[in-house]
């Protein structure tokens, strides 16, 4: 276990192998360690590109090029390039590949002898991803992993990034607990991993023998194997039954090697490291904030009462460096810890509404007319059913209007009907996906990551560092004075 205050001194002189290097999570991870501990011996960040200089090139532009890293650079100011190139080692590779891919023997060799930590944060975070390619990534990427993990010959801890959300839609207290292989949440046996692999090699291969199939055609038929693979065993989406069936082959293949499983729940903007309210991409709840506050959405859909589940990014990231500290070492140990607020600190959403017609109302969004676009007060609509209502109401009917207008005056209106059927469609997928998490009755135990805060709490003066303790969070302010201007800043 840790001795007293010792996570940055745990840090020094490790090597910290991290995969998808330039997403989200990771990225904010890699600046925290630099920052924390820049005698880190080295973080070897693995990076789909295909050779080295591209590597660094991805690196450089989609990692240190951002604001994320203003605060390492005027630390370091004209000496940071020389810091990075002696502790970073972008490493072109796919974790979809035996050996993550790693073409360059030399480096391989180097790696399988100085990785300490291996943090897998590598995965396609789409609903509603191919099959195939969720697959791949989410289930045999983190298997790809773990067996590169056990050729490493000081590994000390396998760290892997999950979901919350990979309990499904069930209601109550989720706890930290394991998947065990061939488990289904909604009872049905014959879940077999490979079993599903052989499903997907055989509808690709049917696909590609119809000669009328083309590259859109197979993308959406594999989109639609993977939601209906997901539905069958009682998982909502590909997403979250791709990363629970990686959990499962961790779980089963891991042997010895110690493991934490970190499963975050809905991740947003930065509290306030390295810099408040930073954000990358439109994430789940964001793009409905923006639609609002560009005027375009009338309507929300979810339960006022609801309790959301959404956890600051830079609370996650200080959770996996404190995991990592803790477990190292630890032969044969598995824990999961889930990083979440809805048990420490939970947000209804009737108040992340609130704040977004605060904020907009005080900061409005500029239209293309050179004018401010004024928000109203939303039509909140709390039932599947009086959201069908309402969308009946308000476009299908229209449709079947324009759909007839248009019969009769010789497809006049073709153009304007496909485009407005087009834009129904989209919106109905979405809120399918997004139904499970805009109605949920699930709470996210988090004991096991209450017991680290506490250790941490007890051990020392570093809770201050590596703060992830959601009861330090007033959402209002939260949301509206640094979450909602992060996005917005993202947006522009």
């Amino acid at each position: 276990m840790m001795e007293s205050g010792s996570i940055v001194n745990f840090l020094e002189n490790k090597a910290v192998l991290v995969t998808g290097a330039t997403g989200f999570l990771a990225k904010i991870f890699v600046e925290k360690i630099l920052r924390v501990q820049p005698n880190v011996k080295k973080l070897y960040l693995l990076i789909r590109a295909p050779d080295a200089t591209s590597a660094l090139q991805r690196f450089n532009t989609e990692a240190v090029a951002k604001d994320l890293f203003k605060v390492l650079k005027e630390k370091h100011g004209s000496n940071l390039h020389k810091f990075l190139s002696e502790k970073v080692t972008p490493v072109a590779g796919d974790i979809t590949c035996e050996d993550l891919g790693v073409q360059d023997s030399g480096l391989k060799a180097e790696m399988w002898k100085d990785v300490d930590v291996i943090v897998n944060a590598a995965a396609t975070t789409n609903f509603d991803e191919r099959y195939d390619l969720a697959l791949h990534l989410n289930t045999f990427g983190a298997k790809n992993v773990l067996n590169f993990a056990k050729k490493c010959a000081n590994i000390k801890l396998l760290l892997h990034v999950s979901t919350a959300y990979v309990s499904g839609e069930k209601p109550g207290l989720m706890l930290e607990t394991p998947y065990h292989l061939g488990e289904s949440i909604n009872g049905t046996n014959g879940l077999d991993i490979d079993e599903e692999r052989k499903i997907v090699e055989d509808k690709l291969k049917e696909l590609k023998a119809d000669n009328n199939a083309n590259d859109k055609s197979i993308k959406l038929a594999m989109k639609d194997l993977g939601m209906q693979r997901a539905n069958h065993y009682g998982w909502p989406n590909t997403y979250v039954f791709t990363k629970a069936l990686g959990e499962m082959i961790i779980g089963h293949l891991k042997g010895d090697m110690p493991v934490v499983i970190l499963r975050p729940t809905i991740v947003t903007s930065t509290f306030k490291e390295p810099l408040p309210g930073w954000v990358e991409g439109i994430r789940t709840i964001d793009s409905l904030a923006l639609g609002y506050g560009k005027g375009q959405l009338t309507c929300f859909l979810g339960n006022p009462e609801a309790v959301y589940d959404v956890v600051p990014a830079d609370m996650v990231v200080n959770a996996m460096i404190a995991a990592i500290a803790t477990h190292a070492n630890q032969t044969c140990s598995q824990t999961i810890y889930h990083v979440g607020t809805s048990v420490s600190n939970p947000v209804k959403f009737s108040i992340i509404q609130r704040c977004g017609f605060r904020y907009f109302t005080e900061h409005p969004w500029i239209g293309k007319d050179g004018k401010p676009v004024i928000v109203g007060e939303v039509t909140v609509l709390n039932s599947m059913a009086s959201f069908h209502r309402y969308i009946s109401l308000r476009y299908l009917l229209p449709l079947l209007v324009l759909q007839f207008v248009n019969i009769i005056l010789c497809q006049a209106f073709a153009s304007t009907y496909h485009n407005l059927k087009r834009k129904i469609n989209f919106v109905l997928r979405l809120v399918d996906l997004y139904k499970p998490y805009l109605f949920t009755k699930s709470f996210y135990d988090d004991t096991n990551t209450e017991k680290l805060r506490r250790m941490i709490r007890e051990t020392g003066d570093e809770e201050d560092i590596f703060y992830f303790d959601p009861r330090i969070i007033d959402w209002e302010d939260y949301f509206e004075n640094i979450h909602i201007p992060g996005v917005r800043r993202e947006f522009k």
